[in-house]
């Protein structure tokens, strides 16, 4: 059985689609040299998603700008704040209606990409909408 260290206080991330672990620990800008705690662990089994990832991160608080970007490629996670070796609040990520500077539009030719101004998308049913080319493109586009 593998044991994972419990933590006093930072954040559990869970519910991320299996292979996706890599990715949030990208978005969290944790890489190579990193000097906190963290824990990945991949293709654990879920009764809910069959496999998934998990991500613990000791003294490391997500804020709404970074949830926003775990959103987009695993938007089932959930978020657990830890203090005290505690789970003080668990919530889910979602997609809000409208996202500012989450990510760079993936149209070259959006005027996003050639003006210093933050990029605006709205979340629409059938994806996700430039609010300046007016583009839709799939959530996965916009975490790349």
């Amino acid at each position: 059985m593998l044991k994972v260290e419990k933590i006093a206080d930072g954040t559990v991330i869970d519910h991320i689609p299996a292979g996706k672990g890599l990715r949030v620990l990208q978005i969290l800008n944790i890489q190579a040299g990193y000097l906190g705690r963290v824990a990945l662990l991949m293709n654990t089994t879920s009764k809910k998603m069959g496999k998934k990832d998990i991500v613990k991160i000791a003294d490391k608080h997500i804020d709404d700008k970074t949830a926003d970007k775990i959103a987009l490629i695993a938007p089932e996670a959930s978020l657990n704040i830890i203090k005290n070796f505690e789970v003080i609040e668990k919530r889910q990520v979602k997609l809000r209606s409208k996202l500012v500077a989450v990510a760079a539009c993936p149209n070259p030719n959006c005027i996003t990409n050639h003006e210093r101004m933050e990029s605006e998308f709205k979340v629409e049913e059938r994806g996700i909408r430039c609010s300046y080319c007016e583009r839709l493109f799939k959530p996965e586009e916009l975490s790349a």
